[in-house]
């Protein structure tokens, strides 16, 4: 049996340690960046005036922005979570602000259906504007419906509308993360899109 030489053996150790300081370096900055995110209100127009995205709110972020820009709607990403301090906080606020509060179970990942993503359209079709979406970081989940709003509602363009799943917004698009089951539901879904715009 032909033994490896040391020199091939030194290269694949220096090669492994290269690859472990990579693979760690991306997480702790993909780990920051959704820190980030989740901490900080991450908020943006999807069309100014009628939709808005955010991260989670809290009580005083969503009179914050009710103020700043009318908001009569908001829709939770993160389904019912009756008993957990955030979720409570926010229905109160919302019942104390008189803005209609919406719960919509996603997973950022697990792929929606196209019943699902039209049960998610008609709902933001349907609503009192301006509306806020939310998830937790306001990047995946709320890209998606973001998207879909843009896409099935305000009849832009795909790629327009798929923007709103970007890195500008704290989502990452690569295959191998988990969160890329929200790209993959756009692309299954962009058939059925393109028939509801026209």
């Amino acid at each position: 049996m032909q033994k490896t030489s040391p020199t091939f053996t030194g290269y694949l150790r220096r090669a492994a340690r290269v690859a472990a300081v990579l693979v760690g370096g991306f997480a702790a900055t993909a780990g920051g960046f959704y820190a980030h995110m989740v901490w900080t209100t991450n908020l943006h127009p999807v069309i100014e005036g009628q939709v808005y995205r955010s991260s989670q709110p809290s009580a005083a972020t969503i009179a914050q922005f009710q103020k700043q820009y009318g908001i009569k709607t908001i829709i939770n990403l993160r389904g019912d979570n009756s008993g957990h301090h955030w979720y409570d906080n926010e229905v109160a606020e919302a019942k104390q602000l008189d803005i209609n509060h919406i719960d919509f179970r996603m997973s950022s990942a697990r792929e929606l259906t196209q019943e699902q993503a039209e049960q998610l359209v008609a709902i933001m079709r349907d609503a009192p504007k301006p509306i806020l979406i939310h998830c937790q970081a306001g990047s995946d989940r709320t890209g998606l419906a973001s998207a879909l709003y843009l896409a099935a509602i305000a009849k832009v363009d795909e790629a327009t509308a798929e923007h709103q799943m970007s890195i500008v917004y704290g989502h990452i698009s690569l295959s191998f993360l988990r969160a890329y089951a929200m790209d993959r539901t756009f692309e299954k879904l962009e058939p059925w899109l393109r028939l509801s715009a026209s």
